[in-house]
């Protein structure tokens, strides 16, 4: 990231001795890593950093990053795992709890990770008696925007989406009672749709899709989504981890502003194309009542108990998921500072450099 002397300072609080991460080998936490162990980063600290993981596999992906981290191996569902994360953990230590799942293979997965999950790290933070934990949950608590035109505010009513949102909604909760009841200090934000480096095999499907023209805009893709490059996202959980002020707080994180889908898919073919990549113009054009049946045929597979990601992802390609970020910037200095295409071109020559085939 280019040096920028006029950014805010990320907080009157200074980084931790020791910084916790849940999560850690999944995009927004290899995301973090990478900030916290490069010097050049306006991210960086030199403190202690612990990262958690689900297995042998995700501990090589997290050791790559850098000798520096230590990796302990665990599971958010088996509290006696995370023992291991928060020994020696005190009153000079942070914890950013990103560990979650989207895209299941059984529904039972979301209650057992995104809700139990983050109730056994709430309990583990309070034992430990930690400093601040920012928990990282998503726009699906609140559902879906009534209306293209309305984006959700920084104080919004729970309207779950389905069972991912019910679950983060419940992961929600479990932080708000410690910080009301237990006074745990923590805090959380809010990111919608992600994009960028160490992206997952889906956003790569996205990619694909979008250069032969063929993913899905629905009654010509005036919906309007917000979407946050995972550079602008790192700035703001840190500069929620050190901002000061009551337990419990929550701010949406995003880009500067929401895109319309036709923008969204015509931004990444000009992105494909400024990067060499041949791409055609122009989506899919679907119905709109497309999108209602994929979400009835989605409610109906998850009230039976299973989930199709493809069912899932078509039925809220049909609405408007827009937030406000005006909080985040007044409360926290938040300023996204990647935009929609530069962010696009970056993630594409990130995968260029994987040998990711495009």
């Amino acid at each position: 990231m280019a040096d920028q002397p006029s950014r805010p300072p990320l907080g009157p609080l200074a980084a931790p001795q020791s910084t916790l991460i849940t999560g850690s080998a999944g995009w927004l936490g290899r995301g973090l890593l990478h900030h916290f162990v490069d010097p050049t980063s306006p991210y960086h600290r030199a403190g202690q950093i612990r990262a958690l993981v689900l297995n042998g596999e995700e501990a090589a992906l997290v050791e790559a990053i850098s000798p520096s981290i230590e990796v302990e191996v665990g599971d958010v569902t088996q509290p006696s795992s995370l023992d291991a994360l928060f020994s020696g953990a005190g009153a000079d230590t942070d914890l950013i709890h990103t560990a979650g799942i989207i895209h299941p293979t059984s529904m039972a997965q979301f209650e057992a990770v995104n809700a139990g999950g983050t109730r056994h790290v709430v309990a583990a933070a309070r034992r430990a008696g930690i400093r601040r934990m920012v928990h990282v949950s998503s726009n699906s608590p609140f559902g879906i925007n009534p209306d293209r035109g309305e984006s959700f505010r920084a104080s919004e009513p729970y309207n779950p989406y389905l069972g991912y949102g019910r679950s983060k909604m419940e992961g929600e909760m479990a932080v708000l009672e410690a910080a009301r009841a237990d006074r745990l200090d923590a805090v959380m934000v809010r990111p919608p749709w992600f994009y960028g480096p160490w992206q997952p095999l889906r956003q790569t499907t996205f990619f694909q899709m979008v250069k032969k023209g063929r993913f899905p805009m629905f009654g010509g893709g005036q919906q309007r989504r917000s979407m946050v490059y995972i550079d602008n996202l790192v700035q703001g959980v840190v500069r929620a981890e050190l901002s000061e002020g009551e337990p419990g707080r929550a701010w949406w994180i995003a880009d500067a502003r929401p895109y319309e889908v036709h923008e969204i898919v015509s931004t990444v073919q000009q992105a494909l194309r400024a990067e060499g990549i041949e791409s055609k113009d122009g989506g899919l054009r679907v119905p709109q009542l497309v999108a209602g049946v994929a979400v009835v045929t989605d409610k109906v597979l998850q009230k039976v108990g299973k989930y199709v990601q493809e069912v899932h992802v078509l039925g809220e390609m049909g609405a408007t998921i827009a937030c406000d970020i005006t909080a985040a910037r007044s409360e926290l200095g938040y300023s996204p500072e990647i935009d929609l295409l530069e962010g696009m071109r970056r993630s594409i020559r990130w995968c260029r450099e994987q040998g990711v085939e495009l």
